[in-house]
């Protein structure tokens, strides 16, 4: 529901880690060292929440946005 409380995850490029961050949160979820294995431990994190996840590229621009769960996110209806 549109009333739910969404928060929002960055994951980003640390010195030489990537991490999945709660925004506004001073510590890291979620560490990893490759960007496969961060979205991959991100998925599984955020499994059951209300949340979006804004995938940064090294240089810090955002590459892509998910919602979750899936099902929130409009992009994904029928027709």
């Amino acid at each position: 529901a549109l009333g739910d409380r969404m928060d929002n995850y960055h994951i980003t490029k640390t010195d030489k880690l990537w991490a999945l961050t709660k925004e506004g949160a001073q510590r890291a979820s979620k560490t990893a060292s490759t960007k496969a294995e961060i979205t991959a431990l991100a998925g599984e994190f955020l499994q059951g929440k209300t949340a979006s996840l804004k995938i940064h590229k090294e240089d810090g621009t955002i590459q892509e946005e998910r919602t979750f769960p899936r099902s929130a996110d409009p992009r994904k209806s029928k027709g």
